[in-house]
Formats: C-alpha cells, structure tokens, sequence
C-alpha cells in the first residue's frame, strides 16, 4: 500500500510552521525524517497521523485519510509519540494488546485468536516475549520503550509513524529499535521515524527526507540526502563518514 503526501502544511497558533511538504513512498520502506531543533519535523508527524489540523492531502492506497472515520484511520496509520511512559503497573503483553482496539478488541486477558496472533507477532518483532508477563512499570527503559513499539506494531496498520523512538535510550537499545523499525519495513509497512541521531539514520534508513524550517531541504538515499553540503547547509557541521559490515558509518563532526 503506497502513501502519497501532496502540499502537506501545518500551522500551530496562526504561524505555520511546515509548509508545502509532498512525498510519495511505496510499500516496505523506512523512511528517517531528520533536521535541527524547531524544523518542523514532530509537527509533520502529527499531520500525518491526524492529530493536528493540516492542509493538503494524505493518501495511502486508494484512501485519502482525512475522509476516513476514525476508527478505520486507526486501523490504518499506528502513530508512536515521543516520551510514551507507562504509568500502570499493567503486564507488558497487555499493553501491547491496546494496540488492538481499533480492530475491536476489549479485554486484553481475552483475546481472539487473531488479536492475540498480532500480539504475539508484535512482541516478538521487538523482543519483549521474554519480559511479556511483568508489570510494564518493572521494566528498564530500553524494555518500556520496546514494549510501546510493539503495541504500535500489534495495529499492524500499513503506516508506521515513530517520534524520536530513539530517545534517552542507551546505544545497545536505539540500534534494536531501529531493527524493529526496519524489520516492520521489511514485512510490508511504511515506517516514518524521526531521529535526531543522523548516523541512525544513515544506516537504518532507506531513505532519509530532511526538513529545515517546515520545508524539505533534502530527501534521497541516505547518502544523497545527507551529503557534506547538506549538512554544512542544515546542520552546519561536517561528517566522518565509512561503512562497517557493508552498513553506512556517518559521525557528525562540527
């Protein structure tokens, strides 16, 4: 299922603050969504999950979204926000379960065959079945933040919107984040994440869309979008670049 955004534009307290924003992405990809501080880039998100009011148009597939009930939109587009803490000592397994309301699923203890399949599927994208059965609030904070992706995941909806998923989290546990990002893309998704860390992105990433002040300075292949100009233009550093392992190594270096 293809998306495709058309003039994307948002304004938040009668400023505008992303503007003429069009991309198109078939299904499988992960796209990385970077730029500076105040570019736009959470605001964009939001627009396209529906959570704040955006012109322009959002198809994915034959669907325009915004003419979608809410329930169905939902089912279609999964939308992981930034600082997603968990505040009851639920088990981990029934968080993830919340994931399936919008296909109609209520008692997380109770599932049907086909919810609890996505459950499972979702946990074990993330590795979190070894943890599934303890309070969410006993977890680490890598764990928290596997367990909130994979109650993204379990909507097993075809656009897979991420806000800094990456955050606060130690090196071991950002690079299994982006695995399961890239490996929900490689099961048939269109994943959009925003990170603030450029060398993730050059090596998770199969494209890389950059945004400075509400507009796209740049998108491509990893290595096209992020070229020395761009950054020195963006971000107004340099970068180390190499690969390891056949993957891409880009340091930012100012």
């Amino acid at each position: 299922m293809s998306l495709a955004v058309e003039d994307l534009g948002v304004a938040l307290g009668g400023r505008s603050v992303v503007e003429g924003v069009s991309f198109a992405s078939p299904a499988g990809r992960f796209l990385a969504l970077v730029g500076p501080n105040g570019a736009g880039k959470t605001s964009l998100l939001r627009g396209l999950a529906g959570l704040v009011r955006a012109s322009g148009r959002i198809r994915l597939g034959e669907d325009d979204l915004a003419a979608l009930a809410p329930r169905e939109r939902a089912r279609r587009v999964a939308y992981l926000p930034q600082g997603h803490e968990a505040h009851w000592p639920l088990p981990a397994r029934d968080i993830v379960a919340l994931g399936r309301i919008p296909h109609g699923a209520g008692d997380p203890t109770r599932l049907s065959p086909r919810d609890a399949e996505a459950v499972e599927e979702a946990m074990r994208l993330t590795d979190t079945l070894a943890f599934a059965d303890r309070a969410v609030t006993t977890l680490s904070g890598g764990e928290r933040a596997r367990v909130a992706l994979a109650r993204v995941f379990a909507v097993g909806a075809p656009l897979v919107l991420a806000d800094e998923p990456t955050a606060a989290l130690d090196p071991g546990h950002q690079i299994a984040v982006m695995q399961a990002l890239r490996g929900a893309a490689r099961a048939g998704a269109i994943v959009v994440a925003v990170t603030h860390d450029l060398g993730l992105a050059a090596r998770f990433a199969d494209r890389v869309l950059v945004l400075d002040g509400g507009r796209i300075a740049a998108d491509g292949e990893p290595e096209d979008a992020l070229s020395a100009e761009t950054l020195r233009r963006v971000f107004g550093v340099e970068a180390y670049r190499d690969r390891f392992r056949d993957e891409a190594v880009l340091v930012p270096w100012a």
